[in-house]
């Protein structure tokens, strides 16, 4: 029996070429699941790996001159070296080249052979070297391959063959009994489908080349690939030498795989597991593909992406979050580099980053860092408990049901939801009142305290991002140890606490624009209004421009208007209609070039509060790098400055 334990597994990868994007967001994927495990108390066991047999490999050596060892080890340290910088959490990394594996195969051949499922024929038929795969006449689709649309050709050899056959019933009454066994449910029915059109018997041996592990009753036999590398699961939970642990581990509770993997782990795996005796995985889950653009990835289209560049670049908790965040598990997702740019900018660096730097400068500033205890609660804060209750419950139901994009939607909408209540209480305000130092102390610590929270769900996501803030907020170096239980009850930040400085978490991105004229109120309206808006693409994501013009509710949202106080102004030399302006946004300074010199006068804007757009693509203007834009409203007068009544740094909604 299993004791509170859970094992999840990737797809072995194939070390035929580098590792690109979809990779790691498969890995990521299984490295988040594994992390909430850990949260939730759960013993954890993740495997991932390189399946590094066949013929394949052995042609890619040959042509580079090397063995086909030599080959595969330079491609999975970088495998190895990926996985470090992502974060990956696994438990072990298996390669079918090692030792331990070939006994378990070998041993895993001798009992389905001395069981009777196993025999010795002829093989003759139609082969698909890249996919490993064998197929008939009525599987090809216009004579090719049906998962890979390449060509096929036909071999004849010795060989072995599993009577897989002998299971296909058991199999689809397995599939039919258990609902969960194979998800998304589309990927189910494909399987369901596929079984009633008949399985064959499979051939599990080759002759033809050699890079393999030898079948053990004849050495001139190598064990075909997926006969092999299926059984990578039970190696490293002591399938052959420690009875105790693969008891505890196995079943698998999750395989994660590639969609166009899910057959081989839904059938041919579990006609395996089943002429051995062993109970079936709990779960088989197929995530879609990523594609690139709207296009799928591919060398001679020369957009296949890099992992390893991208989190040189944009760094790892970035890339693990724009994964999770924009893919909806279980459909194919498109990664896009302005997207994720923007992901950062929008979600990192102004909600999350942004509440943190608020929250250590209110309570470095107001109360000399220490957070203090908390008496009392107003309504306010009341609510603010209520809904930081609510997202835990709903957080981890997400989480159980493998909802991740749910998951960090339900978190976000705490983090924007704290960035609120900074707004509702208006620390800055309560400082400077003497009478409400307590509610001043209830408001700072009710922040440290969400902060806490946050840093607690996010590590499954984020979780570099997710010590940082544990240590900024002074909590100390014991969060590998924290548990999710921890954070169920609200009121857990330590009195007393001295929180740290401020550090940014993740700088927004400016990217170089071209100079372009500046004026920010009609004209330019009227200017990207004449601009010819480009065909909306058939099957173009949810968020592009629609043709009429009109915006959803979420690509409003992702605009971030904010209340600023204009520190200082002065005219841009040689220019008639640009001011240069520093603006407060409560916590936060910024230098802003606006095309309003014509109808106001530099001394005259000093003070003023103006409503700003805080998370607009930097851009230069004459040499300045400005920050944001002023809302303006147009008339024949001119323009004319929207003057909120609301604190600096107070959100406009």
């Amino acid at each position: 029996m299993k004791r509170n334990s859970f094992y999840i597994t990737t797809p072995i990868y194939y070390p035929s070429a580098k590792l690109h994007i979809g990779h790691a967001y498969c890995t990521t994927i299984a490295d988040t699941i594994a992390r909430f495990k850990r949260l939730t108390g759960h013993d954890v066991f993740f495997l991932t790996g390189s399946d590094e047999h066949g013929q394949k490999i052995q042609q890619k050596a040959a042509e580079e001159g090397v063995t086909p060892i030599a080959y595969v080890d330079k491609i999975v340290a970088g495998f190895q070296g990926l996985w470090q910088k992502l974060h990956i959490s696994n438990d072990d990394f298996i390669r079918t080249t090692e030792k331990r594996h070939e006994r378990v195969v070998q041993e895993i051949f001798r009992r389905i052979y001395e069981k009777g499922d196993i025999y010795k024929g002829k093989y003759k038929g139609l082969y698909c070297t890249p996919c490993e795969s064998y197929w008939t006449e009525r599987q090809l689709v216009d004579g090719k391959c049906p998962d890979c649309g390449r060509a096929v050709a036909e071999v004849e050899e010795d060989a072995y063959f599993f009577k897989m056959s002998r299971y296909a019933d058991r199999v689809l009454a397995y599939i039919e009994a258990n609902p969960d066994f194979i998800q998304p449910v589309s990927r189910r029915n494909e399987m369901i489908n596929f079984i009633k059109q008949g399985l064959e018997d499979l051939c599990i041996s080759r002759t033809s080349f050699d890079w393999g592990i030898p079948v053990p009753i004849a050495p001139s036999h190598v064990i075909y690939v997926w006969f092999d590398a299926l059984t990578n699961y039970l190696t490293p939970i002591g399938f052959l030498d420690d009875i105790e642990t693969f008891e505890k581990y196995w079943p698998a509770d999750v395989h994660l795989v590639g969609k166009e993997i899910v057959r081989f782990h839904s059938i041919i795996w579990p006609c395996i597991l089943m002429a051995l005796d062993l109970p079936l995985p709990k779960m088989v889950y197929g995530h879609g593909w990523l594609i690139v653009d709207g296009d799928k990835m591919s060398k001679s289209k020369g957009n296949v992406v890099d992992p390893v560049k991208l989190i040189d670049e944009f760094g790892a908790d970035a890339i693990r979050y724009f994964l999770l965040r924009e893919i909806n598990l279980g459909q194919d997702g498109n990664f896009s580099r302005d997207a994720l740019i923007t992901r950062i900018n929008a979600d990192l660096a102004n909600d999350l980053g942004n509440l943190l730097h608020r929250t250590l400068n209110m309570i470095g500033k107001f109360q000399d860092g220490i957070v203090e205890k908390a008496q009392g609660e107003s309504a306010v804060d009341c609510a603010f408990r209520a809904d930081a209750e609510a997202t835990i419950a709903a957080y981890e139901r997400e989480m159980e049901e493998m909802k991740l994009q749910n998951a960090i939607k339900t978190t976000w909408a705490f983090i924007s939801r704290a960035n609120k209540y900074i707004d509702e209480t208006m620390p800055w305000a309560l400082a400077k009142d003497a009478a409400k130092k307590q509610e001043l102390t209830n408001t700072l610590c009710n922040l440290a305290e969400s902060l806490r929270r946050i840093s607690v769900l996010i590590e499954p996501f984020m979780p570099e991002t997710a010590q940082k803030i544990w240590r900024q907020l002074g909590l100390g170096e014991n969060f590998a140890a924290v548990r999710l239980a921890d954070v169920r009850t609200w009121g857990g930040f330590p009195a007393g606490t001295r929180v740290g400085s401020p550090e940014q978490l993740f700088p927004r991105i400016e990217l170089e624009e071209e100079e372009r004229p500046a004026a920010q109120g009609r004209k330019d309206s009227a200017a990207k209004s004449q601009k010819p808006q480009k065909k909306q693409k058939e099957g173009k994501a949810d968020g592009a421009a629609a043709a009429d013009g009109l915006v959803t509710i979420d690509e409003f949202n992702r605009v971030d208007l904010r209340v600023a106080e204009i520190l200082a102004a002065e005219r841009v030399p040689d220019t008639a209609k640009l001011m240069r302006l520093k603006v407060s946004l409560g916590e936060e300074e910024r230098e802003v070039v606006s095309g309003i010199a014509e109808f106001y006068a530099a001394e005259e804007l000093v003070g003023k509060k103006v409503v700003l757009v805080a998370n607009l693509k930097p851009a230069k203007i004459r040499g300045i790098r400005s920050h944001g834009m002023l809302l303006c409203a147009a008339s024949e007068g001119g323009l004319q400055l929207v003057e909120p009544a609301a604190p600096a740094g107070s959100k406009v909604k």
